[in-house]
């Protein structure tokens, strides 16, 4: 496939046939879409965008345009978004605190350690918005390492999609190493306003859910190779910081050298395990049984496949559009050491920047919504 190192993507492409962009690569002009896990061998070669539900379904499109780092993203409009009284929630306050003290019970019954319970929250917003409009809104507002749009429209022909994610969290990268291909995951938990709110209980669970990524990565790397890079490093984001570690392995060859790459790697990683749980089938279950709703890409997978390197993000400070309405998730990890309404702030603290860019017309600073 042809792609313009570094050129410019010329002003006159519109979003009508697609548009994404992540990790400094913005593409235009959508002209396949595969399933993932059916064809997983059409990402061996070529620039693919892919978007992965937290449910299992992953699909990735082929652009015609894709340009590298130091590209500009065409000209979109002003973002108009719901009012900031229209956003509604999956579990209201009482609901949420019902369901941490489910999953206490779990935690007590030992079906489970730590189980993440996410709330969806949705507006209507009946014209199929642009994305860039809102994805260069967070840029300016809500920076972030792992931020991802992907908008490719129904009258594009192909599977529509619209993603719009200021991500802080890596879910997996692959590139080639010295001793073969590395694979990395960087799993976040433990939020506060502040470093000096992060709390022992914020610190376990973020040790937790790092041993059960590695467990995650010796499903496909090599004997010996899976380790703990970095653990409870402190990253400061926008109004929040977050306790992040990042655990790395080099992958079997047979793994590596498979047309089956991706199967293999979404079979023994997916989803992520920090916004699932641990043991991660249980947590699985439980989720099932709380959330009154699918979390679709919230809780997925958005990034770029390129000829065998690849960076994905957890779908995390993520919104998504279809049907009318404009959706976005929130959630927290529920452990025996939670407290029911500390949690459900959690979820109100992660969510309260980001859904009050998104509100209304551009404004400075973001409405308060009430999440």
């Amino acid at each position: 496939m042809a792609r313009p190192g570094g050129a410019q993507v010329p002003e006159d492409v519109t979003g009508a046939t697609g548009w994404a962009s992540f990790a400094g690569r913005v593409a235009t002009e959508a002209v396949e879409c595969v399933d993932v896990r059916a064809e997983p061998g059409r990402l061996a070669t070529g620039t693919w965008f892919v978007v992965a539900d937290f449910e299992g379904r992953a699909r990735a499109w082929r652009f015609a345009r894709v340009s590298d780092a130091g590209a500009t993203a065409p000209p979109s409009g002003d973002w108009q978004g719901p009012a900031p009284e229209a956003w509604t929630t999956s579990m209201d306050q009482a609901t949420y605190e019902a369901a941490v003290r489910r999953v206490r019970a779990h935690v007590r019954d030992g079906d489970v350690y730590q189980a993440n319970i996410c709330r969806v929250l949705s507006a209507p917003l009946p014209a199929e918005p642009d994305a860039r409009a809102l994805a260069a809104r967070l840029a300016a507002g809500n920076p972030a390492p792992h931020a991802a749009a992907v908008h490719v429209p129904a009258a594009s022909g192909l599977d529509p999609v619209w993603v719009v994610s200021a991500s802080p969290e890596l879910y997996l990268s692959v590139r080639s190493g010295p001793d073969g291909t590395v694979v990395e995951s960087g799993p976040i938990k433990g939020t506060a306003r502040t470093p000096d709110g992060l709390t022992e209980k914020d610190r376990a669970e973020n040790v937790m859910i790092t041993d059960l990524v590695r467990n995650d990565l010796q499903t496909v790397c090599r004997p010996g190779t899976v380790a703990v890079s970095s653990l409870l490093a402190v990253e400061e984001h926008p109004g929040l910081v977050h306790l992040v570690s990042r655990v790395r392995g080099v992958l079997r060859d047979d793994v590596a050298g498979s047309e089956e790459l991706w199967c293999l790697l979404l079979a023994g990683t997916f989803p992520p395990g920090s916004v699932s749980g641990a043991p991660k089938t249980s947590a699985l279950r439980i989720i099932g049984e709380l959330e009154p709703v699918p979390r679709g890409p919230y809780c997925g997978a958005v990034g770029w496949v390129d000829d065998g390197v690849a960076s994905l993000a957890v779908g995390i400070r993520t919104f998504w559009w279809a049907d009318g309405v404009l959706r976005f998730g929130t959630g927290a990890g529920i452990t025996w050491g939670s407290d029911p309404t500390a949690e459900w702030h959690e979820t109100e603290l992660k969510a309260e920047r980001l859904v009050g860019l998104a509100s209304g017309p551009v404004s400075d600073p973001p409405a308060t919504v009430e999440v």
